[in-house]
Parts: structure tokens; C-alpha cells; sequence
């Protein structure tokens, strides 16, 4: 197995590559979820709208990565369809608070997430990655503070939702980078 700089390799980029597409397409199921279920007129939609585009970006982006460096995607991208797609419409049936609660947890994961990738890659020459984790972690951190702006820590019983949803990425991201 070929090695790059640190000794990281091209597995370990790959395992990158894989997790990280499979998080930008639970989120952009997750959105799909909760303006499923709240509509265009509800609360908060239009920033819903918002960053469901960015993250759909963000997917398509992993998504010819995928295809250009021949990266085997997740084979749990079913499960994270029906999982995302139920965890959005789930947090918005419980109203617009819990759905940017919902944001607010899976963006301080992923913030987490890509921080750690970013360490990683210090001192490797990949460049594209780098600057797409980059690029995109700023954007998700736009989306968490979106939604402690919009209320989400005032969902009641905040601290064991978000603890919850904080939990599931983390188990997502452990499985998504192996399977």
C-alpha cells in the first residue's frame, strides 16, 4: 500500500474520501426530511433550503472525488438514506426549534469530523482534499451557527436531543469509513 508523507495511506485517503461523501449525502437527506415535513412556509425553511444546496454541493463534489480517484463507496448508503431522510422529518414534526436543534448537533460533529481530517492532512500533498474539507467545514459551521441563531438550544429537552443525534453521526462516521 503506497504511503504518503505521514505514513498515512492511500487507504486511509480513501476511508476519507468514502466517510465524507457518506455524510454529505445523510445530510442532504436529512434536509430532504425536514422540508418534507415543514414545507416552504414553515419557520426557517428558506435557511433549510439554503443549506440543503450547499450540502447537495458538497455531495456532488465527494461524488465525482468518488468517481475520479476510484473510492468504493459506503455499501450503508441505503441505510443512510432512510436514516437521514427519518431523522430530518422526525426533528421537524417536533417543530422548527428541534429541526435546527437537529442541525445544530450534526454540525458540531462534523465541524469535529472535518477538524480531525484537516489535522491529518497537515502535511500531505493533496490539495483538492485539503481545500474541499476546508471550504466545507466553514459552510457547516455556518449552518450550526444558523441554528443556535434560530433557536435550537431552546428545543425542549435540548441537551439529551442533541447528545442523541451527536451520537449517531459518531457511530455513522466509525461505520461509513470501514463498510
Amino acid at each position: 500500500m503506497a504511503e504518503t508523507k505521514l505514513g498515512h495511506t492511500k487507504a486511509d485517503i480513501a476511508s476519507m474520501i468514502r466517510v465524507n461523501q457518506a455524510g454529505e449525502y445523510g445530510a442532504a437527506q436529512i434536509y430532504k426530511g425536514q422540508l418534507a415535513v415543514m414545507g416552504d412556509d414553515a419557520p426557517h425553511s428558506s435557511a433549510i433550503h439554503h443549506m440543503a444546496d450547499q450540502e447537495q454541493r458538497h455531495l456532488d463534489a465527494f461524488d465525482q472525488m468518488i468517481a475520479e480517484r476510484g473510492v468504493r463507496p459506503t455499501v450503508l448508503q441505503p441505510f443512510w438514506k432512510m436514516a437521514g431522510y427519518a431523522l430530518g422529518a422526525t426533528t421537524a414534526a417536533l417543530g422548527p426549534r428541534a429541526a435546527m436543534a437537529c442541525t445544530a448537533a450534526v454540525e458540531t460533529e462534523i465541524d469535529r469530523h472535518y477538524q480531525d481530517q484537516l489535522d491529518a492532512l497537515e502535511s500531505e500533498d493533496d490539495p483538492e482534499l485539503t481545500g474541499m474539507i476546508a471550504e466545507f467545514r466553514e459552510e457547516e459551521l455556518e449552518h450550526k451557527a444558523t441554528a443556535i441563531a434560530s433557536g435550537a438550544e431552546e428545543t425542549p429537552g435540548y441537551p439529551v436531543l442533541s447528545a442523541a443525534i451527536r451520537l449517531g453521526c459518531r457511530v455513522a462516521i466509525g461505520l461509513s469509513k470501514r463498510i
